[in-house]
């Protein structure tokens, strides 16, 4: 069966329905080169898939059909699972059980007919894979086949604990076949979640139009129904007796979903009945977003429901060498200032404007979080968005876990910020995410009081109990950390007396500098910062400034083309952010800095850079802080640096989303650049040509940018030295960070592609 990688002879497809029908026609179109055959008690639709071509033979009778089979799928109603469990087990009790055929079954309600299995069987065979096409129509019967119907859909298998692996492949073989995405989940997981997702939605569905049908003026309800009402009630013309027997075999979990359904109905019509128009801003929007959302995040990415994480597709970036840089750009907004604002403007009293905000995948996350903790935000559009302030104990407590993506930033500052809150809380994040160390900010959180759970090693998911008072504590942290630092501060503004941290280095004061702007005073007296618990903040207006991080990268691109001139607009120059600047000054730049103005309590400016040859340098200590995110660029910058750059004092990247100096140290062995890696650095030595020359500094080559952003962008601008293509996988998370940047790219004079490592197109 080499078309379609499956090893069945021969199919039975037992309920020759829309389902079931469809599946052979699929099966039949992705080149199947078995035998299918159908059985159903209704010997016209038989008839009728024989001459449609969608069946080879088949019969009413069940055990005549099984001869040869070597898979059965289950295509029938579920309340005529049992019967079906029954015959088929009848007749199967002849064969040696190591020769029965693999069974699977295509129910959208699992527990039930796993009960089916049990109650005909004896127990669950082995051989039986309990699955679910999540794809359907309102057509039904064997007319209405699709061969098309499960491609880019999803099915769900559900094995149990003793199924056999070699089953379970094959019938993940047969659906793959048909164009499926094969997930897997368990039984009782399986029926929450489609209880809500497809059942309820279709049980409103008939209440809906049965509820209008039955009205006097049903007729005129009808001839004036828009768009909106089809689309919604377009599901009520599916099979009745279908679902009817889905909502007998998943009661209890429809019931528990209609009783959500009922609650936030009634919450709803509260605030309509009250004319609470933020309320019902709060929860239109909310929902409004939510679909958004999630519907991006879910189109980028694969929920594997086993471990709540999320799997990036494998995109490629395929970067020619050479190129120019020129041209005046404005990167997007700085995510550190980003995620402040949304924080602080949800907890302020009044409404905060926010101008110049990042919309990338951080950020968003952290604007979806509080909008299920009951805040209304309207936006982003454009950079803009409205926060309709709570107060600071105005939080409500969220329906389940807060996603917060790959934003290392925005769970630790969630961290402090949940930890005063009344109620419990989870913080999760993806597969990335889920890596990184979160003890540096539970311990401390801890000494002032608040009880947290991690998993161990101190990594994420965060488990914050609520209701916890608070104590202000003197915390002298051990290594230099805007992160650990700025939750500290948003706990401390819950906590009785004063908070109070000291930093071993400077670090970035985005955190203080807003807080000052909300109106809370937070001190600072050389190393130290602090402010008292109780305060409150009142909300103002935001311009958020172009990310120096993201900026960088195109600073040193520039810094490392010949013939580049480029202008970056309004870029954040915030004092504890410029290590970059400094690094690059010192190795040789040509940068120059104008139209600098204080913008919402930050400074800005534009920058333009123009190539002169670099050099490498030994690097400051005191930069490393200052600079820590933006090293993955200025290592490029060093190996088209004349002579040797040196980095110590920066172990911090070992914990990034990357170890960023192992990963940087890979790459730039993977070109051919020479460099010694240390455990807190590492010494990288350039090959920049001579004076005036133009050619190349190292080799091309495939790099692993681990996931890491920073790793994908710092490669794609190296490219601009290389002599030949540089191809970076595992770039899908460079939209966490900087939305826009492949555009900017080709705007200035990289050639940068896009592709899908699996060989299909970019998005």
């Amino acid at each position: 069966m080499q078309e379609t990688g499956m090893q069945e002879t021969r199919i039975l497809i037992v309920g020759l329905g829309l389902i079931g029908g469809s599946l052979a026609a699929a099966l039949k179109e992705a080149g199947f080169a078995g035998a299918i055959a159908g059985c159903d008690r209704d010997a016209d639709e038989i008839a009728r898939g024989i001459e449609m071509g969608v069946i080879d033979s088949g019969g009413t009778r069940f055990a005549e059909q099984l001869e040869g089979v070597s898979l059965v799928v289950l295509a029938v109603p579920v309340l005529a699972m049992d019967g079906v469990m029954t015959t088929l087990a009848e007749a199967l009790a002849e064969r040696a059980e190591h020769a029965w055929p693999v069974i699977t079954d295509v129910g959208s309600t699992k527990a039930a007919i796993r009960d089916c299995a049990q109650r005909a069987f004896g127990r669950v065979p082995p051989q039986l894979v309990f699955g679910h096409p999540i794809a359907g129509s309102e057509k039904s019967g064997v007319a209405a086949s699709n061969s098309a119907l499960f491609r880019h859909h999803k099915v769900i298998l559900t094995p149990q604990h003793d199924t056999q692996p070699q089953a379970v492949a094959r019938v993940r073989a047969m659906w793959q076949a048909c164009g499926a995405e094969v997930l897997e989940m368990e039984v009782e997981r399986h029926d929450e979640v489609l209880a809500r997702t497809s059942h309820l939605p279709h049980l409103l569905a008939f209440s809906l139009v049965d509820t209008l049908a039955r009205q006097d003026e049903r007729l005129e309800i009808f001839r004036y129904a828009a768009g909106g009402f089809r689309d919604f009630t377009r599901i009520a013309g599916s099979d009745p007796v279908m679902w009817r027997d889905i909502f007998t075999a998943n009661r209890r979990a429809v019931l528990d979903a209609l009783d959500d359904f009922e609650a936030g109905l009634a919450r709803l019509r509260r605030e309509v009945e009250a004319g609470d128009g933020d309320a019902m801003l709060a929860t239109i929007d909310r929902a409004s977003h939510a679909r958004h959302y999630f519907d991006t995040l879910l189109n980028k990415t694969r929920y594997q429901v086993s471990d709540h994480t999320m799997q990036q597709q494998a995109l490629r970036y395929r970067v020619a060498p050479g190129g120019t840089v020129t041209g005046r750009i404005r990167v997007p907004g700085d995510k550190s200032v980003s995620h402040r604002s949304i924080m602080l403007g949800a907890l302020a009293e009044g409404v905060t404007e926010v101008k110049g905000f990042l919309e990338g995948e951080d950020s968003l996350a952290t604007l979806q979080a509080f909008r299920e903790m009951g805040v209304a935000i309207e936006g982003p559009h454009q950079g803009r968005v409205t926060i309709h302030g709570v107060g600071m104990h105005g939080l409500q407590q969220p329906a389940g876990p807060l996603y917060v993506g790959n934003a290392g930033t925005a769970m630790r500052l969630f961290a402090g910020l949940l930890a005063g809150q009344a109620f419990d809380s989870e913080l999760i994040g993806d597969a990335s995410l889920t890596k990184r160390p979160m003890g540096r900010v539970a311990d401390p959180l801890r000494l002032m009081g608040a009880e947290i759970e991690t998993r161990e090693g101190g990594r994420p998911p965060l488990k914050i109990k609520g209701g916890r008072r608070l104590a202000g504590i003197n915390y002298d942290m051990p290594m230099a950390s805007a992160q650990v630092k700025s939750c500290l501060l948003l706990a401390g503004m819950y906590a009785e007396g004063v908070t109070q941290v000291r930093e071993p280095a400077p670090t970035r004061d985005h955190t203080e500098r807003m807080l000052n702007g909300f109106g809370y005073a937070v001190q600072r007296d050389g190393d130290t910062c602090w402010l008292e618990g109780g305060g409150m903040l009142t909300a103002g207006p935001i311009d958020v400034p172009s990310d120096i991080s993201s900026a960088t990268f195109f600073l040193v691109a520039a810094a490392i083309t010949p013939g580049a001139d480029l202008m970056l607009e309004h870029v954040g120059i915030n004092p504890t952010r410029i290590g970059v600047i400094n690094i690059l000054k010192a190795m040789g730049a040509d940068l120059e800095l104008s139209n600098q103005a204080e913008v919402g309590g930050e400074p800005v400016a534009d920058i333009r850079v123009r190539y002169t040859p670099l050099k490498g340098i030994e690097i400051p200590q005191d930069q490393v802080p200052l600079a820590i995110d933006e090293f993955p660029a200025l290592f490029i910058a060093a190996a088209n640096a004349e002579g040797t750059t040196r980095l110590r004092g920066a172990e911090e990247l070992r914990v990034k989303e990357s170890d960023r100096l192992q990963a940087m140290a890979d790459g730039l062995t993977a070109l051919g650049v020479d460099n010694t890696l240390h455990p807190d650095g590492i010494d990288i030595v350039g090959r920049a040509p001579g004076e005036g020359s133009n050619g190349p500094s190292y080799a091309g080559g495939h790099i692993d940018s681990l996931g890491d952003h920073r790793i994908a962008m710092a490669f794609s601008i190296a490219a601009l030295r290389a002599d030949a293509e540089i191809v970076i996988d595992d770039c899908a998370n460079v939209a966490t960070s900087f939305p826009g940047f492949i555009d900017l790219a080709r705007k200035v004079g990289l050639s940068l592609g896009e592709e899908r490592a699996d060989g299909g197109e970019g998005a």
